[in-house]
C-alpha cells in the first residue's frame, strides 16, 4: 500500500513537472505551401518543370499524329492490300500504339522525377531556414499550417512567415 502512495505521488510529481515545462514552451506556425510558392528557387523549378513538360508532350504529339497518319493510309489503301500487308500493317500500327502508351507512363514518372529533384533541394532550404528562425525566435514547435495539412487546431503562437521571409531574403 506504501509502495503505491509513494508510486501514485511520483507519478503526479512528473506530470506537474512536466504541466510546468509545457506551458513554457513557445509555438508558432507558418504556411509551408504559400513560402515555397514564393521564393525565387520554386518559380525557377516550377518553369523548369513546365519546360521538361511541354518537350515530353511535344514528343508524345509528335508520335500520336504519326500514329494517326500511319492508320488514315492503312485506312485509305487497306482496301487494296494483300492479306500478309495488311496484317502486318495492323502489327505495326498497334505496336506503333504500345510504344506511345509505355512512353506516356515513362514520361510520368520522369515528371515526378524530376519534380523531386527540382524540390528537394528548396524544401531542404525552406525547412533548414525554418529551424535556425525557430531556435532564434525560442520556439519549441513550428507546425505547418498549409490548406490541407492536417492540422486541426492552430496553437496560439506567432507566425514565422516574415522572419523566415526575410532570412530568404523574399520581399
Amino acid at each position: 500500500m506504501k509502495h503505491t502512495a509513494k508510486f501514485i505521488l511520483g507519478a503526479a510529481l512528473i506530470l506537474c513537472m512536466g504541466l510546468g515545462s509545457a506551458k513554457a514552451q513557445k509555438f508558432a506556425y507558418i504556411d509551408f505551401q504559400e513560402l515555397m510558392q514564393q521564393m525565387p528557387e520554386y518559380k525557377k523549378a516550377n518553369t523548369d518543370m513546365e519546360a521538361f513538360g511541354k518537350t515530353l508532350q511535344d514528343e508524345l504529339k509528335k508520335m500520336s499524329e504519326e500514329l494517326e497518319k500511319k492508320y488514315n493510309d492503312f485506312q485509305k489503301n487497306e482496301a487494296k492490300m494483300a492479306d500478309a500487308i495488311k496484317d502486318l500493317k495492323q502489327k505495326e500500327l498497334r505496336d506503333m500504339q504500345s510504344r506511345i502508351q509505355e512512353f506516356q507512363e515513362s514520361a510520368q514518372e520522369n515528371v515526378r522525377k524530376k519534380e523531386t529533384e527540382l524540390l528537394k533541394p528548396i524544401i531542404e532550404k525552406a525547412k533548414t531556414t525554418i529551424a535556425a528562425t525557430a531556435k532564434e525566435g525560442g520556439y519549441t514547435y513550428v507546425f505547418d499550417s498549409s490548406p490541407g495539412t492536417p492540422l486541426l487546431y492552430k496553437p496560439e503562437g506567432d507566425n514565422l512567415m516574415g522572419a523566415v521571409k526575410k532570412k530568404l531574403g523574399i520581399l
